[in-house]
């Protein structure tokens, strides 16, 4: 069945811009709901940071951030749905892993969140340490890295479980808060919109341990090296304009910069654009339409958000993170 999936795949693949543009819109595969990274209001108004990912790619595209519908997907579903050519590009809190790069068809194009997976438990049950859970019973969701990571953690520790697993990361939220497992397991960051779910997010606490790698980003087909490149550079772009200090407030004025650097990203000087099949000011769109990277992550899931989050890992490497893209030049 997937090698069916990847021929559609590679025949797919090959044209994704032209099809997008014939589309008139960009078609991006989100979750079915997390607060912070893809979420719709009561109205069908998509928010998050997974979310401006996509927005911004539509900028670049079409110089509205707007040009884009959202297909909101299990985790069992995001990767079929993207192999088939349902979606354009996923862009759903999805970990880079060696597996997924090399044997579905798929590629990682960059990180937009650093994160880690952790726990959230109740209070009540006195734990302050993931070394305390032997024989705990574990919310999770089913199609996820952290089945893997939660069996490895447990076996390393000489510690046993009882799984109790779910379809949609809402379903595990609602599992907990009905007391059906002691802890939830999950991304750190997704740990923080579960618990803003809760009826009494003070009642839960995440603990301090982080037990593996999760770095999440957007996903594209293999076979279209240029569409690969357009999804990659959009994200850098944003990256590399917080590191210039150029924002959607004064992405205008930054036009008349005389620094090389801000005239290549934002077009003025240069071919960049050109090189990916799209126009020059393409970096100058998705920084107006959409931020840049620090706008996108203050405004979803920074401190002053539900979800209070600090940059951490997620800070330029300038600022003691790992943020780092490569220069537009």
């Amino acid at each position: 069945m997937l090698c069916g999936l990847f021929s559609v795949s590679a025949a797919n693949a090959a044209k994704t811009l032209e099809d997008v543009k014939e589309n008139g819109h960009l078609q991006c595969g989100v979750t079915t709901g997390l607060p912070g990274f893809s979420q719709p209001d009561d109205k069908g108004n998509w928010t998050g940071i997974d979310v401006d990912t996509c927005r911004a790619v539509a900028a670049a595209i079409f110089g509205d951030a707007q040009a884009v519908e959202f297909t909101p997907l299990t985790a069992k579903e995001r990767f079929t749905a993207l192999q088939s050519g349902e979606i354009d590009m996923l862009s759903r809190n999805t970990t880079w892993t060696l597996t997924r790069d090399a044997s579905l068809g798929l590629n990682f194009a960059g990180t937009n969140y650093y994160d880690g997976q952790g726990f959230l438990i109740n209070k009540d049950i006195g734990v302050d340490d993931a070394n305390q859970l032997d024989g705990a019973t574990i919310c999770i969701q089913s199609g996820t890295t952290t089945e893997l990571n939660l069996s490895d953690y447990f076996r390393s520790e000489g510690m046993e479980y009882q799984a109790i697993v779910f379809d949609t990361s809402e379903q595990t939220v609602q599992g907990f808060s009905a007391g059906r497992c002691d802890v939830l397991t999950s991304d750190r960051s997704q740990l923080a919109a579960l618990r803003s779910k809760l009826s009494d997010p003070d009642s839960a606490k995440i603990l301090p341990n982080t037990i593996s790698k999760e770095p999440l980003g957007p996903v594209v087909r293999q076979g279209d090296d240029q569409w690969f490149n357009i999804v990659k550079w959009v994200l850098s772009v944003q990256i590399n304009a917080e590191e210039l200090g150029i924002t959607s407030d004064n992405a205008d004025d930054m036009l008349k910069s005389d620094n090389p650097g801000i005239q290549r990203l934002l077009g003025t000087d240069g071919d960049m654009g050109e090189k990916l099949g799209l126009p020059d000011d393409f970096g100058y769109q998705a920084i107006k339409l959409v931020g840049n990277y620090g706008e996108m992550y203050d405004r979803n899931v920074g401190p002053d958000t539900p979800l209070g989050l600090d940059r951490g890992l997620n800070a330029l490497w300038t600022d003691g993170g790992v943020l780092y893209a490569p220069p537009v030049r």
